[in-house]
C-alpha cells in the first residue's frame, strides 16, 4: 500500500470488470483513509455558532453589547474633535460633516460588515483569516501542499455553492493557484490586515480611555495631564488582568454598561437635537456633503481622517463574531448600536450649530449640567469596555493565524464551554497590556500631540484593515458565491470608492501620528513572515526526504532491530509520507516498540473539525509489523489535545479503525465473489449459491483478526506509551545568502528558543517524552 498517493473516491471507478447491475467502484480495494474519512456523511457541526434557539441568539445579542461594540460606541468622545482640527468655518459644515458621518456608518458597518461581510464568515468564525481560509479551501493558493483528497470529505469543508457556474469564476481561480506572486499575495495581505488589527488593539485603548478620563478637567482645574495618564494606565492594567475569565463573564459584566452607555448618548442626542436645531435632519440629503467640499476643498479631505474615526472597531465587530453567532450580531448592531450612534451624532451636530467654540471638548460640553457625573463615570466605564472588543478579536485572529503555521507556539484556552470560539491567550494578552501602557506613558507630557498621534494612528489602521477586507471579499464574491459581475463592481464602485477616499485621507498624516501602528504591523509581519518561512522550508524538506513505506517495513523486520513492549507514538507535521527524522532514530537506537503510530497534525482552512471526521489512520504492510499512519486533523477554532488525553483517544480510534478495515475487506470479498458469479450465471444468479459454511468460516476468522489485533494494541498501551518528538536545530545551509542566514539562524531561532515547546503545546507528561535532535539544513 503507497504511503504518498491518497485516492480519491472515483480515481477507480472506470478501471477492470464492469457489471450489468453493479459498478466495480463497489469492488475496488478502498484506501483506509478513503473508508475512514467516509464514515460520515454530510453531518453539520457549528455547535452555537449555528443555533436556531432564540433565547441562545438573544443572550449572545446582550452579550455582544459588551464585547463588540465598546470601540465603535464610544466614537462619539472624539469624532467631531478630530475632524474640526482648526474649529468650524461655516455653520453648514457641522451638516456636511453630520452628513459624512451617517452615510459612512450607514454604508460601512452596516451594509458591508453586518449585511455583506458577515455572510462570509468561515463556519461561523470571521476575521481576516477566515476570508484567507475560505479562498484557500476554493482555490489551491496555500503555500504548503499539505492537501488531501480526504479533506473535502469533512463536513465543515464543503461550500455550499450555488448551481450556476459562472467562466468568470472559473478563470479567476485558474489564474490564483498558477501564480505564485497571487498565493504570495494573498498570505501578505492576510498577515498585514492581522498585524494592523492587532495594531488597532494597542491603540485603542489608549484613545479610548485617555479621551474620557481627560473629561474630569471640565470641573476641576487639579487634574493635571501626568495624573490622567496615570490613572488610564491603572484603569488598562485592570482591564487586561480580567481577560482570565473570558469572554462570557467579562461579557455579561460589560454589557449592562454598554446599554446604559446607549440609552444615555441617544437620549441626551434626542434632548439636544430638539433644543438646540432640529433642521440638522437635513444632513440625511447628500449635497450637504458636495457643498462641504465645495468651501473647503483640501482641508475637507483632509478632515476625512477625523470622521472615519466613527468607524473604529468596525472590523473588531468581523473578528469577534466567532465569540457569538452572525444573528446575535446583526440584532445588537441593527436593534441597538446603529440607532444610538445616529442619535448621539444627530445631538451632538444640533449643539454644535449654536455652540461653535466647544467643538474641541464636545462630547461633555454638551451633556445636561445635571447628568455631568453620572455619564462621566459611564463615559470612562465605557471607554474601558471600548478596548474589549480589539482583545477578543486579537485573540480570535491570534487562535486563526497559529493554527494555519503563521504564528509561533502559544497557549491557547477555552474560556467557556457553553459558547465556542471564547478564547484567552495569556501571552498575547500580557504584551498587549505593555505594549499599552507603553503607548499611554509615552504621551505623558505631549497632550496635544501625544492624542493626535494615536488618533492619525487608529484612523490609518482602521481603514487599512477595511481595504485589506474589500478585496478578499471581492474575491470570495467572484469564486465563491458566483455573485453577478454586476452586483460587484457596484461593490467596488461604492464601498471601494469610500474606503480609497478614506485611505488617501489618513495616509495624508502619515507623519503625524501614520507611522505608530505601522510600526506595530511591521513587528507582527516580520515575526509571522519568519515563522511561516521557515514553518514551509522545514516541511518541504521533510517531504523531499521523506522515507518510503518499503524502507520502514525493511527497517522494522530487520534482525538488527528488536521490538520491545509498548506503543510508541511518533509526532511531525509531514501529512504525506513518513519523516526523515524516523530514520535518524533507527541510526541510533536499534530498538523499536510493539506497536508504532506515526502522528501527522495537520490543520484545515476551515474552523472546526468534528471530533468523529479528526483521525485518518493507515496500516503499513504488512499487517503484523502492527505499523501505522495517522493524519489528526484540526480547524483553526479548535483547541488542541483538550477533549480528553490524546493517547487515550488515539487508541480507541486506532481500535475503531481495525475493526472497520477488516470488516470492510470481508464484506468487498464477499460481494466481489457475488458478482462474478452472477456474470457467469448470465445475470441470474446473484451470489445465492455461495455456502453460508464459507461466508461463516471467513467471518469466523475475520472476528479472530480482529480480536488479536485488539489485543497486541491493548497489551501495548498497557506497558506504556512513549511519545517521540523531534527536538530539531535549524539553520541555513553552507553558502546560503546573508538574508537567509539571519531570517532562520538569528530570528527563527530566536523565537523557537523563546516560546513554548512542543511537548508543552501537545500537552504530554514529561515523564513520557522521549525526544530525538537532529539538524536541519535548510
Amino acid at each position: 500500500m503507497s504511503s504518498d498517493v491518497v485516492n480519491s473516491p472515483d480515481d477507480t471507478h472506470d478501471q477492470g470488470l464492469k457489471s450489468k447491475k453493479l459498478s466495480w467502484g463497489k469492488l475496488r480495494r478502498m484506501d483506509s483513509l478513503d473508508m475512514e474519512s467516509g464514515t460520515v456523511h454530510g453531518r453539520s457541526y457549528h455547535g452555537s455558532k449555528d443555533t436556531k434557539d432564540w433565547s441562545v441568539i438573544l443572550h449572545l445579542a446582550f452579550q455582544s453589547l459588551g464585547i463588540v461594540y465598546g470601540d465603535i460606541g464610544t466614537s462619539p468622545l472624539y469624532v467631531y474633535a478630530s475632524t474640526f482640527t482648526d474649529g468650524v468655518k461655516h455653520n453648514d459644515d457641522i451638516l456636511g460633516v453630520l452628513s459624512i458621518i451617517f452615510y459612512t456608518l450607514t454604508l460601512i458597518p452596516l451594509f458591508k460588515y453586518v449585511l455583506t461581510v458577515l455572510k462570509a464568515t468561515d463556519n461561523g468564525d470571521g476575521g481576516t483569516f477566515a476570508l484567507y481560509s475560505l479562498i484557500c479551501r476554493y482555490a489551491k493558493v496555500g503555500l504548503i501542499p499539505s492537501q488531501q483528497a480526504e479533506d473535502r470529505e469533512v463536513s465543515n469543508f464543503r461550500l455550499e455553492l450555488p448551481s450556476k457556474r459562472l467562466q468568470m469564476a472559473s478563470k479567476l481561480k485558474s489564474k490564483l493557484e498558477k501564480s505564485n506572486f497571487a498565493k504570495l499575495f494573498l498570505l501578505f495581505a492576510t498577515m498585514l490586515g492581522t498585524s494592523m488589527v492587532i495594531g488597532d488593539g494597542v491603540l485603542t485603548p489608549c484613545i479610548s480611555v485617555l479621551s474620557a478620563v481627560g473629561g474630569i478637567k471640565e470641573v476641576t482645574d487639579s487634574m493635571t495631564q501626568d495624573r490622567i495618564v496615570w490613572i488610564s494606565v491603572g484603569i488598562l492594567v485592570c482591564l487586561f488582568m480580567v481577560q482570565r475569565f473570558g469572554t462570557d463573564k467579562v461579557g455579561y459584566s460589560f454589557a449592562p454598561i454598554i446599554c446604559v452607555w446607549f440609552a444615555l448618548i441617544s437620549g441626551i442626542g434626542v434632548y439636544n437635537f430638539i433644543k438646540f436645531d432640529p433642521t440638522v435632519v437635513k444632513a440625511i440629503n447628500p449635497k450637504y456633503i458636495i457643498d462641504y467640499f465645495r468651501r473647503n476643498k483640501k482641508e475637507a479631505w483632509i478632515s476625512l481622517g477625523g470622521a472615519v474615526l466613527s468607524v473604529t472597531g468596525t472590523e473588531a465587530l468581523f473578528a469577534d463574531v466567532g465569540h457569538f453567532t452572525v444573528r446575535s450580531i446583526q440584532i445588537s448592531m441593527c436593534a441597538v448600536t446603529y440607532p444610538a450612534l445616529v442619535l448621539a451624532y444627530t445631538g451632538q451636530a444640533s449643539f454644535l450649530r449654536k455652540h461653535h467654540q466647544d467643538v474641541g471638548d464636545l462630547f461633555f460640553k454638551s451633556i445636561p449640567h445635571g447628568l455631568y457625573w453620572p455619564m462621566f463615570v459611564v463615559a470612562v466605564s465605557a471607554a474601558i469596555i471600548a478596548s474589549q472588543a480589539m482583545i477578543s478579536g486579537t485573540f480570535s485572529i491570534i487562535q486563526q493565524s497559529l493554527s494555519l503555521g503563521c504564528f509561533p507556539r502559544v497557549k491557547i484556552m477555552h474560556t467557556s464551554t457553553k459558547y465556542e470560539g471564547q478564547v484567552y491567550i495569556p501571552e498575547v494578552n500580557y504584551l498587549l497590556m505593555l505594549a499599552c501602557v507603553g503607548v499611554t506613558a509615552g504621551f505623558k507630557t505631549t497632550t496635544k500631540i501625544g492624542n493626535a498621534y494615536v488618533f492619525v494612528g487608529v484612523g490609518i489602521a482602521v481603514v487599512f484593515v477595511m481595504t485589506l477586507t474589500s478585496l478578499f471579499l471581492v474575491l470570495v464574491m467572484i469564486m465563491i458565491w458566483k455573485t453577478h459581475i454586476l452586483l460587484v463592481i457596484s461593490y467596488v464602485v461604492v464601498i471601494g470608492s469610500i474606503e480609497l477616499l478614506y485611505l488617501s485621507s489618513v495616509l495624508y498624516k502619515f507623519d503625524q501620528g501614520g507611522y505608530l501602528p505601522l510600526a506595530f504591523a511591521l513587528v507582527l509581519m516580520t515575526i509571522m513572515y519568519v515563522w511561516n518561512d521557515v514553518y514551509r522550508r522545514k516541511y518541504y524538506y521533510d517531504l523531499d526526504h521523506k522515507i518510503s513505506p518499503e524502507v520502514v517495513k525493511e527497517l522494522v523486520v530487520s534482525t538488527n532491530f528488536s521490538r520491545i513492549p509498548g506503543l510508541a507514538i511518533f509526532y511531525s507535521e509531514l501529512v504525506h509520507g513518513i519523516p526523515p527524522i524516523f530514520k535518524h532514530y533507527m541510526e541510533n537506537v536499534p530498538a523499536l516498540h510493539s506497536v508504532l503510530v506515526f502522528v501527522s497534525i495537520k490543520s484545515l482552512p476551515i474552523s472546526k473539525v468534528p471530533v468523529e471526521e479528526r483521525f485518518l489512520f493507515r496500516r503499513v504492510d504488512p499487517n503484523d509489523i502492527y505499523v501505522f499512519r495517522c493524519v489528526v486533523r484540526y480547524g483553526y477554532t479548535d483547541v488542541r489535545f483538550e477533549e480528553e488525553p490524546f493517547e487515550r483517544l488515539l487508541v480507541e480510534r486506532l481500535k475503531e479503525f481495525i475493526r472497520g478495515e477488516i470488516m470492510m475487506t470481508v464484506t468487498l470479498t464477499h460481494n466481489s465473489g457475488d458478482i462474478v458469479s452472477g456474470e457467469l450465471q448470465d445475470g441470474l444468479i446473484n451470489g445465492e449459491n455461495e455456502s453460508k459454511e464459507s461466508k461463516q468460516i471467513d467471518e469466523k476468522r475475520c472476528q479472530q483478526d480482529v480480536k488479536k489485533d485488539i489485543e497486541v494494541i491493548d497489551r501495548a498501551a498497557q506497558v506504556g506509551v512513549v511519545h517521540l518528538i523531534g527536538e530539531t536545530e535549524v539553520m541555513a545551509d553552507k553558502g546560503s545568502k546573508f538574508g537567509k542566514r539571519v531570517l532562520i539562524n538569528v530570528g527563527y531561532n530566536i523565537l523557537k528558543k523563546n516560546l513554548r515547546q512542543a511537548e508543552k503545546v501537545f500537552d504530554i507528561p514529561h515523564k513520557r517524552i522521549l525526544k530525538v535532535g537532529m539538524i536541519y539544513e535548510l
